[in-house]
């Protein structure tokens, strides 16, 4: 947790994962992240994966270090508590991270009304405000359609990394942090609308890819070859899958020198009046001539050998793992990395928790905090923000309107 935006007030009403997190991205760099968390959880708090007694992973991984304050948000008068945290007066607060519709109670519109430097950080999943989450906007964009073996052209494959959702998040901070300085600046608040969709697709054309389709159509499948340069899984003589890539040309001329394929590799280019060395696009044209060369050489060696081949010669490789086998075999994945720490969390588990994956090398990387549980820092919040005494919280209490932490 570092401390470079100490003093930054950020409320959060949100679940899944691009809107929480933004806010678990700012509170890693020093803000303080409070959750508006519904009384007795949001659509997300029992999302799987879960604990043996159905605790939240998810909800745990995405909340670290903010603060929760429950409000019953059915009943108008705390959705007017709600909009009273939102819009509470201090330089440093009116920073609102959400994923709520643009209408209701939550609007921008509604809101600057009360502070009118207010920031509003709404994530979405289209641009017009229907809903849709990371497999719907890449199924609408035909990512699986490209994902997959190539001897499967009419199923589509969709992929388990949530991309759109986290970067959707990562770009959300960003931008919160870019409307906060224009405030310094102007002191002008506004809505910052931030939908999955657009940033899959600034994503997708920002790679060459829209220009591509627009050039010369939808690219076919080519299952585990990497599109555009040599990269493929390949099969050891001990039957483990590694997956081999050279972009550069270092990269080639190492992988070439690892397998001793520099005569083989000549006769092809030979052959074919070219340099693989000169442009890595040649390499993934013939990838049907090379790839035969590379499957026998890599499929006469064991792991090991090729382990200390590759590293030797500078090769770009990774042995396929499944996660577990990961944390338990790569140092480089080590769970007592810098920026992790080991924290019992609400489920009542153990296990270590990262912190900001960002090194800054002029401060101190401080501990990560364990998520809250759900209305744990009601009181703190109410007395803190909105200036509440104990009676005030107390009468709140008694009508249902807020919850503090189960026992």
């Amino acid at each position: 947790m570092y401390p470079l935006l100490t003093g930054l007030r950020v409320v959060e009403c949100a679940s899944f994962i691009a809107a929480p997190s933004c806010g678990l991205y700012l509170r890693q760099h020093g803000a303080e992240v409070i959750r508006i968390d519904p009384i007795g959880g949001g659509p997300d708090f029992r999302r799987w994966p879960v604990s043996d007694a159905g605790h939240s992973y998810y909800w745990e991984g995405l909340n670290k270090g903010k603060r929760s304050i429950a409000i019953d948000l059915a009943r108008p008068p705390g959705r007017q508590l709600a909009v009273d945290l939102i819009t509470a007066a201090g330089a440093d607060g009116g920073l609102f991270v959400t994923n709520f519709p643009r209408t209701g109670f939550l609007a921008h519109e509604a809101l600057s009304r009360r502070r009118a430097d207010l920031i509003t950080v709404r994530v979405a999943g289209w641009r017009d405000g229907e809903a849709a989450v990371d497999y719907t906007v890449n199924a609408a964009l035909g990512l699986p359609w490209l994902t997959g073996p190539a001897q499967t052209p009419g199923v589509p494959v969709n992929h388990v990394l949530p991309a759109w959702d986290l970067l959707t998040g990562a770009y959300a901070a960003f931008a919160a942090l870019a409307a906060e300085r224009h405030r310094l600046r102007t002191g002008q608040g506004q809505e910052v609308f931030v939908p999955l969709s657009d940033v899959a697709l600034a994503a997708l054309a920002n790679t060459g890819q829209v220009a591509e389709v627009l050039d010369s159509g939808d690219r076919p499948r080519h299952g585990n070859a990497l599109f555009g340069a040599f990269g493929r899984d390949f099969l050891t003589a001990d039957g483990q899958a590694v997956m081999v890539v050279a972009i550069t040309a270092r990269q080639w001329s190492g992988l070439v020198a690892s397998l001793k394929l520099h005569a083989e590799v000549a006769v092809l280019e030979s052959a074919l009046g070219l340099s693989f060395a000169a442009d890595e696009g040649l390499r993934f044209v013939h990838r049907d001539r090379l790839f035969p060369l590379f499957e026998r050489a890599i499929a006469a060696a064991t792991l090991e050998s090729l382990r200390a081949a590759f590293d030797g010669h500078g090769v770009c490789w990774a042995p396929y793992r499944t996660l577990g086998q990961a944390l338990a075999l790569d140092p480089r994945l080590a769970l007592d990395a810098p920026w992790a720490t080991s924290l019992e969390h609400p489920s009542g588990k153990r296990y270590p928790a990262p912190g900001a994956p960002a090194t800054f090398t002029a401060l101190d990387r401080g501990e990560a905090v364990r998520a809250p549980r759900l209305g744990e820092h009601t009181e703190q919040v109410l007395a803190e923000v909105l200036a509440m005494s104990p009676a005030q919280i107390g009468a709140l209490h008694d009508a249902g309107l807020v919850a503090g932490a189960a026992a």
